[in-house]
């Protein structure tokens, strides 16, 4: 595959996560965008890492680091998100307005 067919795939999945996490109403729709923007970036770095340095894998260590701190940020978000339906009984942004009180 060549280079740029990558990179418009890796702008394309990040277009679709920067548009949906800013008229996302949400939290796990939200929470899906964020892990499409990172997947994005994931991308890039393997593509780069494999056509610019061949012989190093730091672009393939960078994207394990990314996929875990993703992980950590899915767990924690669906946590917080359960914790927040539980006394809301909504998963909506606008009307979590949990500061307020």
């Amino acid at each position: 595959m060549m280079l740029e067919h990558i990179l418009v795939l890796s702008a394309y999945l990040f277009s679709i996560g920067v548009y949906g996490l800013i008229t996302s109403r949400n939290m796990v729709r939200a929470l899906m965008c964020l892990e499409l923007i990172l997947n994005s970036v994931n991308i890039n770095f393997v593509t780069f890492s494999d056509i610019f340095d061949s012989r190093q894998s730091r672009g393939d260590i960078f994207s394990i680091f990314v996929i875990a701190i993703a992980a950590a940020e899915a767990a924690i978000g669906s946590a917080i998100v359960s914790s927040i339906y539980r006394n809301r009984k909504s998963t909506r942004i606008n009307q979590s307005n949990l500061l307020n009180k």
